[in-house]
């Protein structure tokens, strides 16, 4: 018999993992690379500057896989996770797939708000085409719904939909 959709959506192959974690303290300064981070709901992730400020940009990922597309790109070979202003780059797991969904990461469980899409920025960082390079490749925005501890290494997983909702 055929699976719906919603079925086919609701499959992963495997959980994905933290690879890189970083925190953006002010306004384009350097990104602060850290080991663990913890993250409220009330604040998103502590120490970052929006910490508190925009519930459905708490937390923003990206998909590890996507920056050696983002490099090929723009001829930028040594691209690192930090220069593209993101807070948890994740490998192993389709962020895109998270869309609507619920995810565990580490000990927290955060909520899919919406892409997040390049700013302007990225014509400095990148180059001519930074902008366009990253466009449909930069990650996702988060909302904490149970805050925690999120480490490199942690994993990555879609939290299955409570079937009587």
């Amino acid at each position: 018999m055929a699976q719906t959709l919603a079925q086919l959506q609701s499959h992963f192959a495997h959980s994905g993992s933290v690879q890189w974690i970083g925190l953006r303290p002010q306004k384009r300064a350097d990104i602060l690379e850290v080991h663990s981070a913890n993250v409220t709901p009330e604040d998103g992730l502590v120490g970052d500057r929006y910490q508190g400020r925009d519930r459905k940009r708490q937390v923003t990922l990206i998909q590890v896989e996507h920056i050696a597309v983002m490099a090929a790109l723009t001829g930028v070979s040594d691209l690192h996770p930090g220069m593209l202003r993101r807070n948890i780059a994740v490998s192993g797991i389709n962020l895109l797939a998270l869309k609507d969904k619920r995810f565990a990461i580490g000990g927290a469980v955060l909520e899919f708000t919406g892409l997040c899409h390049p700013c302007s920025h990225m014509e400095t960082v990148l180059g001519v085409g930074g902008y366009n390079a990253m466009r449909g490749h930069g990650g996702i925005n988060a909302t904490v719904i149970e805050g925690g501890l999120i480490a490199v290494g942690s994993s990555v997983a879609a939290i299955p939909a409570d079937p009587a909702a």
